[in-house]
């Protein structure tokens, strides 16, 4: 908190930090590696966190605190799908969902087993003038079980234990561990909204979990960044599962029924190409994407859609310029030796091998998706993409 230290910090973030890390420590009554940990982390939050990054005196937890934490934008969509009196965060880190959760409920319990980040937040939180959050410091678990109040909402966002390998996981192999504590937990709260990473299958968080009202996919820029399982004690009805790609203009968003039967149609390529984003492909909706905005799949499992007039669709969208079968002869005489962005969809060979075979350089304006159509035919489709 040094005026010097934290304007050398300042002047300093987006530096080297290997380069700096070579240098002589400017301050030698402080350990030197804090130092560079503050640049580092804050360089790393100028885009993903810029209230922390344009206020003072801000302290900063490791690097890849920074990077797991949500960012945001994320934070901020998170914010407006609840509210109420009282929420508990029983995995509080570094306090970025509980600062926009803050706007929207009147207290904020920010519980966190690291004593040190508990500190860091809170101190982080008078900084940026946030008076209506307490703070604990230790195992949320302890304080459940000593408290009698109960909460409107319970936030949790469990960590994936050090020994679970693979790519997929459980809900039962992270900490805390959710469905096993779920009865002790609607003790203390009929609303429990539970944050996990793209990486969880859906069906698999389904199958782990009970009273699921919603299932929120989150994208950033058309990145899955987290899921969202919204659980209310005692619901039994329809599951709504509801994607959103944040923007930097809009937000794009699509919901529809878990389990409801949809009808979709199949054509072969019209005149306009569309990609659903990636909250979407996440969803796994992919039939009532083409029901909701009646539009033609190319195939069953092509994943790809397509309309002789243009739609506003959340995803990207193309003009087709050209449909070619997947044959030597029309890949010389179209694509070989050019330049060209590749997309495969239910497509035998991978991107890499499609350019390396035939010679294609990655760029420009054409973009050529390699798919089924629904005649089971291999083809290409060049297009130009609709900004």
């Amino acid at each position: 908190m040094h005026p010097e230290i934290q304007e050398f910090i300042k002047e300093n973030t987006g530096a080297d930090i290997t380069k700096l890390a070579l240098q002589k420590n400017p301050f030698p009554e402080m350990d030197w590696i804090l130092i560079l940990n503050q640049i580092e982390a804050r360089s790393k939050a100028k885009e993903k966190l810029p209230t922390w990054f344009t206020a003072e005196n801000i302290i900063y937890p490791s690097k890849i605190s920074v990077e797991q934490t949500s960012s945001e934008k994320t934070a901020t969509y998170k914010a407006s799908l609840i509210s109420g009196e009282s929420l508990i965060d029983l995995t509080g880190g570094f306090g970025v969902d509980d600062y926009y959760f803050s706007k929207k409920f009147k207290s904020i319990t920010h519980c966190e087993i690291n004593e040190q980040l508990s500190e860091t937040v809170a101190h982080n939180f008078k900084q940026l003038q946030v008076e209506n959050c307490t703070f604990y410091a230790g195992d949320s678990m302890h304080l459940l079980e000593e408290i009698k109040q109960k909460y409107d909402w319970i936030y949790i966002d469990p960590s994936r234990r050090n020994d679970s390998k693979g790519k997929v996981f459980m809900l039962k192999d992270c900490l805390p561990n959710v469905p096993e504590l779920l009865d002790f937990y609607f003790e203390k709260s009929d609303s429990i909204l539970i944050k996990t990473a793209p990486l969880l299958d859906i069906s698999a968080g389904l199958s782990e979990l009970k009273n699921v009202k919603n299932i929120h996919v989150i994208a950033l820029e058309n990145e899955v960044k987290e899921l969202l399982f919204e659980i209310h004690k005692e619901y039994s009805g329809k599951i709504t599962l509801k994607t959103a790609n944040i923007l930097k203009e809009k937000t794009e968003t699509f919901e529809f029924i878990l389990g409801e039967e949809s009808f979709p149609i199949y054509n072969l390529p019209q005149q306009y190409l569309y990609e659903p984003n990636s909250a979407i492909m996440k969803s796994g909706g992919f039939d009532e994407i083409s029901t909701a905005f009646q539009i033609n799949k190319l195939h069953k499992h092509s994943h790809l859609y397509t309309s002789e007039d243009l739609i506003d669709f959340p995803g990207r969208k193309f003009e087709i310029q050209k449909v070619i079968s997947y044959h030597k002869n029309e890949m010389k005489n179209e694509l070989a030796n050019k330049q060209a962005n590749i997309t495969t969809r239910n497509f035998p060979e991978t991107v890499e091998n499609i350019r390396k075979k035939w010679k294609i350089k990655n760029g420009g304006n054409l973009y050529c998706f390699f798919t089924t159509d629904v005649k089971d035919n291999k083809i290409v489709l060049i297009c130009t993409k609709i900004i």
